[in-house]
């Protein structure tokens, strides 16, 4: 094994999953390209690293490095990229410059033993030295973290939140159980854990690492949108990842059971096994909506359908017996569940039961899933509408970051209606949250089409609700007069009824562009979205009414793809426009972005200066830009819905990602005015039905299909999808059964 020492000059290509980079490096006189897992890497850092040449095919001779080490930087010119690089948070190149002309060699002797001479620098006072005091010392915690763990794969991103989880006894915390990390670190799987502790010597049939390895299984699994996971196949699993025998996965199974970390449960005869928040979930839920739906309720005091006439002859319309039924029984029962595709009249039916209940003096709450379902329905209402989170209260722990909702069954909900939109989207858990804050009196009605893709957290609460035959449910099918004139509606219904839509019809809504090689359908997407629709339609701006949407994330047509040729040709490289680069996306002042993942903890502002409101909480599926990048400061700073201004550090970029073309998943919850979907073969249990409407259904005033008419047909026919895994409407059944033979009895 050979040795390298030099300064690294650039970045050429970083996986901030795995730490893999691609880098040029100064050693002496020559610049060497460098590769391998070096995860605390960044440009102006001196390193020190040990590996081989290689000679690569396409891209020549290469060093490949099996481990590495920071150098301090002892030249004037390293110790200034080194502070430039922004690792140390509040120094920019700036910054640098003013303290390495002041201190010369011997800044990072004044850094570590006497920071407060940092005062003898203008612009520096004493905020910003405590500022860049615990950043610097973070980062030597943080380095040392990183050298143990650089061999296994541990990025950047995530050694800082295993500081910030555990501090400086973060290593020894690992080396006491590595596979904390897969419960506590977001990102870190089994596997990487299972390697530290393999070097540490625990050994591989320990209850241990066995018991932690199903933990991970199950866990995995229930991403997936599952509340459980059957026996068999996780026995089945866990015999591939952890190399055991059945044995004894079955009596660390039953162990880890006895120990209360996971929950078995038999139906029909087939074992069941649940993390345990899930499983208290189901049983919450389960319990707490039959309540609602079967208790008494006071009379509302006046006659329903002589109301009902009223409100048809002052809006001109006349409501279905569907639709009388859904606006009858939201005043008769407890819990009601209205459902329909759209155009089926769901806001009309809303806004009636509202003014019902505003007649009869109750009181009114409503929330959605998302901002934008929740700002949608306050629009078509005109009446205030929250997510779901801020309707509950949501607040954060700070020691532990912990998300917790100031309304609960201690604390209910102060009103006598509660109105759910978008019900489809709501997991078990957000769920449970909602029905615990609701309390016995009060009504619930839940609005929502069954035929979108579920919530993509665990559960398929709305389906399980409507299957268990326990809660009164009115399907809406009548499509309102005014709607029969949209061939997005009329479409949307023929492809749930598994017929081919009706195509290009001349002055309407729904077109469909035949190309069948992917980078033609490519080159398409991107002529539609730049030129061609903006000039049909002088109203609908290229970067805030139109949207891409793929089924996947891989490939040509995938949306990682997609988004770095849209990036190029909407929000292209300028110098007047600030970057930031995080892993192997480039953030462009302009860019749309969206939030994956759900943070508890980002605090927002709001946009108004004159009524700057605070908060927190953004979530997985909300839509912004860019509004600018601060170089010095090394952050970034987002603009949610046009209200809501977040600014993100390092340590919180692997949250974003840009959304000029999104999953359809992802859509839920948002409509758009132009939905443009490329169309062709992918997985089976993709390229069905399901995913085919919901992506439809996010179009207001266009739809624009460009594929493949073979691949559309596939879609439409193919009514498979994955299959969730969930016990809460047998549960519901079970009670409804027992209660019945009590009855009979």
């Amino acid at each position: 094994m050979q040795d390298l020492q030099g300064t690294i000059e650039d970045i050429i290509f970083q996986n901030k999953d795995n730490g893999y980079v691609v880098a040029k490096m100064k050693e002496k006189e020559n610049t060497v390209t460098i590769v391998g897992c070096i995860p605390y890497i960044a440009e102006g850092k001196n390193l020190k690293v040990m590996g081989e040449w290689v000679l690569h095919p396409q891209f020549g001779r290469q060093f490949k490095v099996k481990a590495s080490e920071e150098i301090v930087p002892d030249t004037i010119t390293g110790i200034e990229r080194y502070l430039s690089s922004g690792i140390i948070s509040g120094i920019g190149p700036v910054t640098a410059r003013k303290i390495v002309k002041k201190f010369g060699k011997d800044t990072l002797h004044v850094l570590d033993d006497d920071i407060k001479r940092l005062r003898e620098i203008e612009g520096i006072g004493d905020k910003k030295i405590a500022l860049i005091a615990e950043s610097y010392s973070r980062q030597n915690e943080i380095r040392n973290i990183m050298i143990f763990l650089q061999t296994y794969g541990v990025t950047p991103n995530q050694c800082v939140k295993i500081h910030k989880k555990f501090g400086a006894d973060s290593i020894g915390k690992v080396k006491e159980n590595p596979y904390i990390l897969t419960e506590e670190i977001g990102g870190i799987g089994f596997k990487t854990a299972d390697r530290i502790a393999g070097s540490l010597g625990i050994k591989k049939n320990s209850s241990f690492r066995i018991q932690s390895g199903i933990r991970y299984v199950v866990n995995q699994f229930c991403s997936l949108g599952n509340t459980y996971m059957p026996i068999d196949r996780l026995i089945k699993e866990g015999e591939d990842i952890l190399k055991v025998t059945r044995e004894e996965l079955e009596v660390n199974i039953y162990e880890d059971s006895i120990n209360g970390k996971i929950k078995l449960e038999k139906q029909d005869d087939k074992l069941c096994v649940f993390p345990i928040t899930y499983y208290y979930c189901e049983l919450s839920v389960t319990k707490k909506i039959l309540t609602l739906a079967f208790s008494s309720y006071k009379d509302i005091g006046f006659d329903v359908n002589k109301e009902i006439k009223n409100f048809e002859d002052k809006n001109n319309i006349k409501f279905a017996p569907s639709q009388k039924e859904a606006i009858e029984g939201a005043v008769k029962n407890g819990v009601e569940i209205i459902t329909g595709g759209p155009g089926t009249g769901k806001t009309t039916i809303i806004n009636c039961i509202i003014q019902l209940f505003e007649k009869a003096n109750c009181k009114v709450l409503m929330g959605a899933p998302t901002g934008r379902a929740a700002k949608r329905m306050s629009e078509a209402t005109e009446r205030e509408a929250k997510t779901i989170h801020r309707l509950l209260e949501m607040g954060v722990e700070s020691d532990e970051e912990a998300m917790f909702f100031s309304r609960g069954e201690e604390s209910p909900l102060k009103c006598d209606v509660v109105i759910i939109d978008e019900a489809s989207m709501i997991d078990i858990m957000l769920m449970n949250n909602l029905l615990k804050a609701i309390s016995v009196g009060t009504r619930l009605i839940i609005v929502g089409d069954a035929q979108q893709l579920p919530s993509v957290g665990p559960g398929n609460v709305l389906r399980d609700f409507i299957d268990s035959g326990c809660i009164k449910v009115v399907r809406l099918k009548e499509i309102f007069r005014q709607s029969k004139e949209s061939m997005i509606i009329v479409n949307a219904h023929r492809i749930n009824s598994g017929e081919m839509p009706i195509l290009n019809k001349k002055l309407k809504d729904f077109y469909f562009i035949n190309c069948r090689e992917p980078s033609a359908i490519m080159d398409t997407l991107i002529g539609l979205i730049d030129r061609r629709l903006p000039n049909f339609n002088k109203n609908w701006n290229k970067m805030q009414h139109i949207q891409i949407l793929s089924p996947m994330r891989k490939g040509i047509l995938g949306i990682s793809n997609l988004n770095s040729r849209l990036q190029e040709v909407l929000n292209p490289k300028s110098s007047e426009k600030k970057e930031k680069k995080s892993g192997n996306t480039v953030f462009r002042t302009g860019d749309r972005v969206m939030q994956i993942k759900n943070d508890y903890t980002l605090k927002w502002t709001g946009v108004s200066e004159q009524n700057p409101e605070e908060g927190i909480g953004i979530f997985n599926g909300d839509f912004g830009y860019i509004q600018s990048i601060d170089e010095e400061k090394n952050t970034l700073t987002v603009v949610f819905d046009e209200d809501k201004k977040v600014v993100y550090d390092n340590m919180h970029l692997d949250e974003l990602e840009l959304s000029y073309a999104i999953t359809i998943h992802k859509s839920q919850g948002s409509e758009f005015p132009v939905i443009i979907l490329p169309i062709f073969m992918g997985p089976p249990l993709l390229m069905n039905r399901n995913l085919l409407y919901t992506a439809i259904t996010r179009a207001k005033q266009m739809v624009v299909l460009v594929g493949d008419l073979k691949a559309l047909s596939f879609m439409i026919n193919n009514n498979k999808s994955f299959e969730r895994y969930s016990l809460l409407k047998y549960r519901i059944m079970d009670i409804m059964e027992s209660e019945t033979d009590a009855t009979v009895e």
